[in-house]
């Protein structure tokens, strides 16, 4: 058990502890910045390996400019074509759990243009502060520890009229080149078997890929040399609990834990936490897929990371694989693969990039994806005094991780944030 210190004036000086519960990519970043900042962090990851989760096998892409919200405008009505579609980029299972609904309504109020761009802009700035953030961490992470390259993301599109909309949009517009089909393969040759269903492409510099996982691996060996943090495998929290409108302790698979302060990024888990500590949050986990292809000397993979935009799919080349990851099935929190999803996942890919990659040798993952209504993650204080939220990410756990990490950081010690968390801060 740890020691519980009571309040801060009763402290004094005394180090405050914190318990972090969810050792994935959010998990891993909240800690290093918390015990940079001088906490003493207990790091607890129900499995028995940190980043096995939603942090595994993800789309490695890290898109700061590329942060579209899913709920838009047309959104419900493109929803029951994709439905429809034998490949379709969503899956959709009606529960019956409350929940899915209350999140379900909350995401179609979303969906109209000016709530799709006042989400955007917040999130266009979370970005910036994130690769920020992923930039000081190279001081300790080094790029090549987990092939972080700096490919740059082009989005192609095959609708000229969805084309022309999104070259119609204002955000960063400095950053952004748009191509034609033909410019478009000029720069990507991996596209070429695309060119006559492509309407054009929008090439941003600056994006890059990486391997979310070997990330994660390599920051835990930092954590563990670091005289501040400490990590429990194997250790599943099972409840919260309260006392006087404070959390104080978790109780575990280990036994109970205590400390000054509790910080939820337990991906979807944290939903059911929070529960317990009679704390609403409106997640849900939508399911993704993902291939991992080993890249033959005979293979065309693409340099740069490729968004399909009407299909949904990402090609992203880490290492010497090629990731295709794609997908949201809302079927609950269920995490098993359904093999049809994956051979029309490889489908795809053999349509679109049929030289990429030896796809008879590919590796296939699923991964549950803990998303808001407006897909603005939450990062700050709940309505109990010493429960703190990091949580909601969806598939930009890996771009925004960095980045919410030091807010919690700065709002923890009391500090402004750096921009105001509309958007972003819990509901109290």
């Amino acid at each position: 058990m740890l020691p519980h210190h009571g309040s801060a004036t009763q402290r004094g000086n005394m180090q405050q502890q914190v318990i972090i519960i969810g050792g994935g990519v959010v998990g891993l970043t909240s800690a290093w910045w918390l015990a940079e900042a001088g906490y003493k962090v207990t790091l607890l990851e129900r499995n028995e390996q940190v980043a096995i989760a939603a942090s595994y096998r993800n789309g490695g892409q890290l898109s700061y400019r590329y942060v579209a919200p899913l709920a838009d405008a047309g959104v419900p009505f493109k929803a029951l074509q994709w439905l429809l579609q034998k490949d379709g980029p969503l899956r959709f299972r009606p529960e019956a759990d409350w929940r899915q609904w209350r999140w379900l309504a909350s995401f179609l109020r979303n969906c109209n243009s000016a709530s799709n761009a006042r989400t955007t802009a917040k999130l266009l700035q979370l970005g910036e502060w994130s690769r920020a953030g992923m930039a000081h961490l190279e001081l300790t992470v080094p790029p090549e520890a987990y092939a972080r390259r700096d490919a740059g993301k082009l989005i192609v599109y095959r609708s000229p009229a969805i084309f022309q909309r999104a070259v119609a949009r204002p955000e960063s517009e400095e950053a952004r080149i748009v191509l034609s089909p033909l410019e478009a393969v000029q720069r990507e040759p991996a596209l070429a078997a695309l060119q006559g269903s492509l309407a054009g492409g929008i090439f941003t510099q600056g994006e890059a890929v990486a391997d979310c996982h070997a990330f994660c691996l390599a920051l835990e060996t930092r954590l563990l040399q670091h005289p501040n943090c400490s990590l429990l495998l194997k250790g599943e929290a099972r409840r919260l609990v309260t006392h006087k409108g404070r959390i104080t302790g978790v109780d575990t698979s280990l036994g109970l834990l205590q400390a000054d302060h509790y910080v939820l990024a337990a991906g979807i888990q944290s939903r059911d936490l929070a529960a317990t500590a009679g704390i609403y949050l409106p997640l849900y986990p939508l399911k993704g897929y993902s291939l991992t292809a080993p890249i033959r000397a005979q293979h065309r993979a693409p340099e740069i990371s490729i968004t399909d935009f009407e299909r949904k799919v990402l090609y992203a080349r880490i290492g010497g694989d090629l990731r295709v990851a794609a997908m949201v099935d809302m079927v609950g929190a269920d995490n098993s693969i359904d093999w049809g999803r994956i051979a029309g996942l490889t489908r795809l890919a053999r349509e679109a990039m049929p030289h990429g990659a030896d796809y008879d040798q590919a590796t296939a993952w699923a991964g549950l994806r803990p998303a808001t209504p407006n897909s603005a993650p939450l990062v700050g204080a709940s309505k109990v005094a010493n429960l703190w939220l990091n949580v909601g990410h969806g598939p930009l756990g890996f771009t925004f991780a960095a980045g919410t990490a030091r807010i919690l950081a700065d709002l923890m010690a009391g500090k402004a944030p750096p921009f105001a968390l509309d958007f972003l801060a819990p509901q109290k």
